[in-house]
């Protein structure tokens, strides 16, 4: 073969590769509303408001005649949607590897959960149980579609580009995030102009982040295609198949030392998003618009978090960014703790502290992952990351509300949260990266 044949076949070749990861950067665009929009913003008070009003005279509903407080019911959705994602994860990452069909498993995902967020349009008057079925669903499909999804990474993006790749990624969903809450916020506050109840603002609000996802799902699955598959062979039920994931980790220690050091500091992460509106309005003070613009302006600069984090990677290396990184959510939970009630332009100050590190941090992860999973295993090890990003974060919430409760401040709460910022700094300084990623058997990229 010629060597004209040769630079035609690479260049040939890598023209696919950026093709793949254009579409694979809109998947992020497509879903990340469902986690902006629904998630943090709408459901919860809206959910928490239909239960309400089917509870009896105690504050009561009782799903599968089972009593509970009306007031609990979006919080115990949310932990039975984690439940049902640990358990269904690891078997579809086995079946995607061993059969090699990720993106009809994707495409699967990614429907299921765009269908069942586009039907939280019918909930109202006291249709609890449909909100509750809803949220389990479209929350369960979208942690197994993230999964298929960041398991495309190594196989799109060589050694070199993965940080870069994978900032665009969360940039793009962090800025999809943004465009469509602006727009949810101009139906809200002006419903009435619109002819809308609140209620109904709030559903058309839910409904269309259904529909941007499964609108924008069909980018990736016209460009991104499925690999040749390892062998297959029969696959466990799905807590079988984690352990068994597990199991296959602890020949590759270093690869688990990751897992745990983005285990733990994650877990301060995840806590930081979720607590920091109750910070704003219980111990600041501060009102729903405050808090609302906050959420905006932290999508808004995680954009540019992303991006120039994965530019300081490109020079610092992924770990020691990730490890910058760290220090930052440190300092901001410190100048947290001392920030003045009913002072919204701290506030605000330092929801962009937040967003700053939020983006990069998350990306920079999940690239640095990439580089640690053995050929070939993609989905199966993805899947355990996925089960750490969003299984795994209960201690956090738990540090923060038994802070409050034995000291009664909710600025004690905050900064017992630098705990998992500390101790995540120093596992992953502890694992030699360059030497994980030559024993899990990949090329060792010249900065990293």
């Amino acid at each position: 073969m010629g060597t004209d044949t040769l630079h035609a076949q690479a260049a040939g070749e890598a023209a696919g590769l950026r093709r793949e990861q254009r579409g694979w950067y809109f998947y992020d665009w497509a879903c990340s509303v469902y986690s902006t929009s629904v998630l943090t913003v709408f459901l919860g008070p809206y959910l928490t408001a239909v239960a309400e009003h089917a509870a009896d005279a105690d504050g009561y509903v009782h799903p599968l005649g089972i009593p509970v407080r009306a007031g609990s019911f979006f919080a115990y959705s949310v932990s039975l949607s984690v439940i049902l994602a640990v358990v269904v994860m690891p078997l579809v990452g086995s079946v995607a590897d061993r059969t090699g069909r990720k993106k009809p498993l994707l495409a699967a995902a990614a429907y299921t959960g765009a269908a069942a967020t586009t039907g939280m349009f019918f909930l109202d008057g006291d249709r609890y149980l449909l909100g509750g079925l809803l949220l389990v669903v479209a929350n369960g499909a979208q942690s197994v579609g993230m999964m298929l999804y960041n398991s495309y990474l190594p196989q799109i993006a060589p050694p070199e580009q993965r940080d870069a790749v994978s900032s665009r990624g969360w940039a793009f969903g962090y800025a999809a995030g943004s465009i469509v809450l602006v727009a949810n916020l101009v139906l809200y506050s002006g419903h009435d102009s619109f002819g809308l109840s609140e209620g109904a603002a709030v559903r058309v609000c839910l409904a269309s982040a259904g529909l941007w996802w499964g609108a924008f799902t069909l980018v990736p699955l016209r460009r991104l295609r499925d690999r040749h598959a390892r062998v297959e062979r029969a696959t466990a039920p799905g807590l079988k198949q984690l352990k068994a994931t597990v199991r296959d980790m602890r020949r590759h220690p270093l690869t688990l030392g990751f897992l745990l050091a983005y285990l733990v500091y994650n877990d301060g992460i995840q806590t930081v998003i979720s607590q920091a509106s109750v910070y704003g309005s219980e111990e600041l003070g501060l009102g729903q618009s405050t808090l609302i613009g906050a959420v905006l302006l932290v999508q808004v600069l995680a954009v540019a978090g992303a991006l120039a984090m994965g530019r300081l990677a490109r020079v610092y290396g992924a770990q020691r960014t990730i490890l910058g990184s760290l220090v930052a959510w440190t300092l901001t939970l410190a100048a947290g703790y001392f920030l003045p009630a009913g002072a919204p332009v701290w506030f605000f100050v330092l929801a962009a502290g937040i967003g700053l590190v939020l983006g990069g941090s998350q990306a920079l992860s999940r690239s640095l992952f990439s580089h640690l999973v053995p050929p070939g295993k993609e989905a199966e090890y993805f899947s355990a990351y996925e089960v750490s990003d969003r299984g795994m974060s209960w201690l956090g919430p738990l540090l923060f509300g038994v802070t409050y409760q034995v000291t009664g401040s909710y600025r004690s709460a905050i900064i017992s949260l630098v705990a998992f910022f500390v101790i995540g700094f120093v596992l992953l300084a502890r694992v030699p990266v360059r030497r994980a990623i030559g024993d899990a058997g990949n090329p060792v990229p010249d900065r990293i």
